[in-house]
């Protein structure tokens, strides 16, 4: 089986992609796991290390936003599926623009969702191509592909 290359859109404060990958690794599935920055000083601080300092808080979040922002799209083109994850902690902005955005390149999208948001993301999985619950499942779902 050849390589699959996953864009995992979700939060940067877990451990979550690495249980993906002890998943699809458990099955067998040669997957390279891309995704946003994971270190959260470094993803905050890119717009000002590269760009210099900026006049203030809402310049110095827009400039690092921007440099993520090149590194969400390039890393989503190369990928040829996206998992996006909503954990149980922490806001879930990001996950959902990530997620809106593999839908409108026309990405296959694995939503991986817990039933308490159901109703909360109720939109975004009717556009998903497969929502499950769990990590395991997503992975499992993966692995199917490759059969």
């Amino acid at each position: 089986m050849d390589e699959i290359v996953i864009y995992a859109a979700g939060e940067i404060h877990s451990a979550w992609r690495d249980e993906l990958r002890e998943h699809l690794d458990a099955l067998d599935v040669d997957a390279e796991v891309v995704g946003p920055q994971e270190v959260h000083d470094r993803s905050d601080s890119v717009g000002e290390d590269i760009l210099g300092k900026q006049p203030g808080p809402r310049y110095r979040d827009l400039m690092g936003a921007r440099v993520n922002t090149l590194r969400t799209r390039v890393l989503m083109q190369r990928a040829e599926l996206c998992v996006a994850y909503f954990g149980p902690k922490y806001k879930q902005w990001n996950t959902a623009s990530d997620a809106g955005a593999a839908v409108a390149q026309g990405l296959p999208l694995v939503l991986v969702r817990s039933e308490e948001h159901v109703h909360a993301l109720k939109g975004l999985d009717a556009l998903a191509t497969l929502t499950v619950e769990t990590l395991e499942q997503a992975a499992q779902a993966i692995a199917y592909v490759f059969e």
